[in-house]
């Protein structure tokens, strides 16, 4: 039997604990904000800097691709230099970043500074979740992780309506600004209190690793996030990125598994079946969390003439009701196995997704979609933390860094799946949806015959084209329940354990 929980040398208790949790949960909130706040903002930094819609998308993209590829180093980097060390130094150079991307005046400079802003932020989130984890003891894992989720889940959903309020009554630098306060008190308090549960290891650098690892991912992202835009392999940049992915991805599991003895990612961890079974999930629950929120504001915003204010405010609605069933759901995963409430957030999400997808129409309104939003939020707090406490009671301490980086990897690649798959999936139907509408409105048709009396034909191909397009939204949607529906099979994956013990 090997303690899977908590490192006993740094366990924290009282009033320096709680100062630790408030500046983690800062920290954390600063950097997942971030992943959603320029999305709101992006319009606005287009027409400042004179860019081209797809230009100004690499705001995003260029954060992105970087940020991902730090994730799965960010156990070597913890041990390398420190977990403490690292933590703060990230969290400096994020906020610091921060101010550089708010102060751009170009295209060029804002995407650089956001390639900054990623490498140090990448990081961020899976280290958030091992200091929390060993900060309290073992015994008290559900409740560190609880409140992980909460910071995991609420940052993205005020992202909108806070980027939303900045742009519209002063200017898209703030999204950047807004977090030298957070990060400047994080790092104060996490350099003062903080501790490192075991010293730096001077380790040399797996320099051959760290390169295929950034080709396998960066080239990925960069397919998953431009393909659609490009006609996928049919561009010769697309094919050729494709290329350097699959050639770089082997050659790197090879070289890790065979060729170094101090590999940059311990692939090996995943011959933990706790490890790559909730890896898998995490994917799933990406997936589908992900891709859900990507179709929602294209929607509101497109269709139905949201400000970008009220359509963050549509977040808060699945945001409130994550923040009020933690603390039950951390109450219940002592008592009921975690396998049972994985299955019930998968069910909860899949049916609020389906019920989002029924209310995507051309008359919906703000409150319509209060219901399908606050299960979608029960939904995503069910997943969230019984996923976690799952796997990181599943392995020893030394491994903690290692699970939570590979859970937070695969949580961000299936939401560029998702992302890339809806955006196939949204063009295709909206496609043909236009095509069967066009063939219904002809003028044998008498309700087309009567709006033609006193409109033009350029207004009837606008309506056309506006209600295919939210009937593509709706398609969209649906596919999000139904693949978190299908996901419910994967949750026997994770085995049976005793949720209430804290040992493996």
């Amino acid at each position: 039997m090997t303690v899977a929980t908590g490192s006993k040398g740094v366990v924290e208790h009282g009033t320096r604990r709680t100062l630790i949790i408030v500046a983690v949960m800062a920290a954390t909130l600063m950097q997942t904000l971030d992943t959603t706040i320029t999305n709101v903002a992006l319009p606005n930094i287009q027409g400042n800097i004179g860019a081209s819609l797809d230009e100004a998308t690499w705001v995003i993209t260029a954060y992105t691709i970087a940020a991902i590829i730090v994730i799965p180093l960010t156990p070597w980097l913890q041990s390398r230099f420190g977990r403490k060390n690292y933590y703060v130094a990230s969290i400096i150079g994020f906020t610091v970043a921060s101010v550089l991307c708010g102060d751009s005046h170009s295209l060029g400079s804002l995407a650089s500074w956001r390639i900054v802003q990623g490498l140090f932020g990448g990081g961020l989130l899976a280290t958030a979740q091992v200091i929390l984890r060993d900060t309290f003891p073992p015994e008290k894992l559900s409740t560190s992780q609880g409140i992980f989720t909460i910071g995991a889940v609420m940052g993205p959903a005020l992202g909108p309506p806070i980027g939303g309020i900045l742009v519209d009554n002063y200017s898209w630098n703030w999204c950047f600004d807004i977090n030298v306060v957070p990060g400047t008190f994080s790092a104060i308090v996490l350099f003062l209190l903080l501790r490192n549960p075991e010293s730096p290891k001077k380790s040399p650098v797996d320099s051959i690793g760290v390169v295929l690892l950034a080709l396998a991912l960066g080239s990925m992202q960069y397919v998953l996030t431009e393909g659609e835009q490009h006609d996928w392999f049919s561009d010769p940049v697309i094919l050729c990125m494709t290329i350097v992915c699959i050639v770089s991805a082997t050659a790197f599991v090879v070289y890790e598994l065979m060729f170094t003895a101090n590999p940059v990612v311990d692939l090996r961890v995943l011959a933990k079946r706790t490890v790559w079974a909730g890896s898998l999930l995490a994917l799933a629950q990406g997936a589908v969390l992900l891709g859900s929120t990507y179709i929602l504001p294209q929607y509101v915003q497109g269709s139905l003439g949201f400000t970008p204010t009220l359509s963050g405010m549509l977040f808060l609605l699945r945001a409130i009701p994550v923040a009020l069933c933690t603390p039950l759901i951390v109450a219940l995963i002592g008592e009921i196995d975690a396998r049972a409430i994985l299955a019930a957030g998968f069910i909860i999400t899949g049916v609020a997704t389906v019920v989002l997808a029924w209310y995507t129409t051309s008359l919906s309104f703000f409150w319509t979609f209060a219901l399908p939003l606050a299960l979608s939020g029960v939904g995503g707090a069910a997943l969230f933390i019984p996923l976690s406490v799952a796997v990181l009671s599943g392995t020893p301490p030394k491994d903690g860094p290692k699970a939570g980086a590979f859970l937070n990897l695969a949580v961000q690649l299936g939401g560029s799946i998702a992302v890339a798959a809806l955006n196939v999936l949204i063009d295709r139907r909206e496609q043909f949806h236009s095509a069967i509408l066009a063939a219904e409105d002809t003028l044998k048709n008498p309700a087309v015959k009567s709006f033609l009396y006193s409109h033009s034909l350029a207004q009837l191909a606008g309506l056309v084209y506006g209600q295919a397009t939210v009937l593509s939204y709706a398609d969209g949607t649906l596919a999000m329940g139904v693949a978190s529906l299908v996901c419910i099979p994967l949750v026997a994956l994770i085995g049976k354990r005793q949720t209430n013990a804290p040992v493996a």
